[in-house]
């Protein structure tokens, strides 16, 4: 039997223009089906919901998408969902909700958001499924999540029933992901409900100046308590930024939150079982020693100065990012690279509270701990830390509470560590700071450190008040100062070197490299990625 020529269809395949099961012939289907698909990624939920979008300076969520992917990487999931609702059908493209997966710099990362021009983003059932779908194939995949929130929040009719309501499942996956992938959150927009809930189960949020992220909108407060709260008032950036903590960073526009999610993305693995890339800096050439960098300190350790000067030449440059700047200052927290490494880094900043610890640092540093030991990035500690903060304020604050879950994560975090101390080390703020001998892999401390209980100046008042004059106080300080120098701690073994301040950039890259053959512990002994991110 000859074989069928290259322009006439096999008796097994049909042809284009042979009618279909509907009748239709397959080329009208086919054509068909990439007309609507251009309808729905053009039109959205209406041509007039996107001038009104474009007119007040915003951007719809396609157009979200297409700004923080790798130009023409997007591959959309869902295209022709809609809603359950046969009067909202038509009306509905995407159920209010967009995802796919595309790339940024290359990598694969599912993305998802809310499309405002559909029911103000509003979630219900089928576009809680399609979320839900791709935050499913990411973790199966090994992708990080991202996802650009501005909902209104839940859709009322459709959720008001048992059946509509107990459909929305998403959160459960979400909250039962184990830091198996790392997942980032921009709130763009009035965010309410579902997209905050997934904003406060996220490893980084950033939030774009204007927008406003809460439980609930102003006008359900309203109507529930009879208080009367604008947007910023109730949850914008400055809300966040500096007192809740519940976002990262806080930018002024949506290209700058697409930046620094790439940036964030970008010192972490895709996922718990890959290790994060080293990406060593262009033009810099073989690391050598740094005579200028103690000269940043000064020796007495009552002055302040800024930690950020010194983190800023020991890391590769312009790799500093930090996490939570306005909250806890005290405590620098982010990521650096080192020789390339990607490392996460806590530093004390005595330019702030002394660089004392407070319960808004612990929970900074507490919330870095949890990404080390899910993702097995190493942690450089860099300490000047005179102790915890004392007051009524603090103690009201659950200081106790949270110093100890801060002291419990760094005992259980299974990540890499090393620390060096720059000039005080006292009290518990020490351990904390993961000073513990034998604990790290690397312990070391610069010739101008004190380790000890507490600030020897403030010890002898605190011994002896008004029962010594000045000059005696301050000789007995001074006394006392003299056993807090580092050679005591490394005459017993509990500090592993006292090094030159101008080796240490050098010290802590070959600490880094060695470090990558080490064994990389299993997830089952990773005890912090099943602690809750907020």
């Amino acid at each position: 039997m000859p074989e069928p020529s290259a322009t006439e269809p096999s008796a097994t395949e049909p042809s284009a223009t042979e009618p279909s099961a509907t009748g239709a012939p397959l080329s009208d289907l086919i054509a068909e089906r990439h007309e609507r698909a251009r309808r729905i990624r053009t039109e959205m939920g209406g041509l007039d919901a996107i001038a009104r979008i474009h007119e007040r300076g915003e951007r719809t969520i396609r157009e979200h998408l297409d700004g923080f992917l790798d130009p023409g990487s997007f591959e959309e999931l869902g295209t022709f969902a809609h809603s359950m609702r046969l009067e909202d059908r038509d009306s509905t493209p995407g159920d209010g909700k967009i995802g796919g997966i595309g790339t940024i710099d290359g990598r694969a990362v599912a993305v998802g958001g809310d499309d405002i021009t559909v029911k103000r983003g509003s979630t219900a059932v089928v576009g809680s499924r399609r979320m839900d779908r791709l935050l499913r194939l990411a973790i199966d995949r090994g992708h990080p999540f991202v996802y650009f929130g501005q909902t209104g929040g839940a859709r009322v009719p459709d959720i008001m029933s048992a059946e509509g309501f107990s459909e929305l499942s998403s959160m459960m996956e979400l909250a039962q992901r184990n830091h198996l992938v790392p997942v980032a959150t921009a709130i763009v927009g009035q965010s309410f409900g579902a997209s905050s809930f997934t904003s406060a189960m996220s490893d980084f949020v950033v939030q774009v100046r204007g927008s406003c992220l809460a439980v609930t909108s102003p006008r359900v407060v309203e109507v529930a308590t009879g208080e009367q709260i604008g947007f910023e008032e109730l949850g914008g950036v400055d809300v966040h930024a500096r007192q809740t903590g519940q976002i990262d960073l806080a930018v002024d526009s949506f290209d700058e939150a697409y930046a620094a999610i790439r940036r964030f993305l970008s010192y972490l693995p895709p996922n718990a079982w890959t290790p994060a890339p080293r990406v060593p800096a262009e033009g810099v050439g073989p690391i050598e020693e740094d005579p200028e960098l103690a000269g940043l300190v000064p020796a007495k350790r009552s002055r302040a100065y800024d930690m950020r000067k010194v983190l800023a030449r020991i890391a590769d440059p312009d790799s500093l990012f930090e996490l939570r700047p306005d909250m806890g200052r005290g405590l620098w927290t982010g990521f650096a690279r080192i020789d390339g490494w990607p490392v996460a880094v806590m530093a004390s900043n005595p330019m702030f509270n002394a660089g004392t610890l407070d319960p808004a640092t612990c929970e900074k540093g507490l919330r870095l701990l949890v990404l080390c030991d899910s993702f097995n990035i190493p942690l450089i500690c860099l300490q000047d830390v005179p102790g915890f903060l004392v007051g009524r304020q603090v103690e009201h604050n659950r200081l106790l509470y949270r110093a100890i879950r801060f002291y419990e994560a760094l005992m259980l975090c299974s990540a890499p560590s090393m620390t060096v101390i720059v000039r005080k080390a006292f009290g518990l703020a020490w351990q904390a700071l993961n000073g513990l001998p034998g604990y790290t892999q690397g312990l070391y401390a610069w010739p101008t450190a004190e380790i000890g209980f507490m600030d020897p100046g403030v010890g002898v008042n605190v011994l002896y008040g008004d029962r010594m004059s000045a000059e005696e106080k301050a000789r007995t300080a001074a006394e006392m100062a003299a056993v807090t120098a580092p050679y005591g701690a490394a005459g017993v073994m509990n500090i592993d070197e006292v090094i030159d301040p101008a080796s240490t950039r050098a010290v802590l890259a070959r600490g880094l490299g060695l470090l990558a053959d080490r064994r990389v512990p299993p997830l089952e002994e990773r005890p912090l990625r099943t602690w809750p991110t907020c």
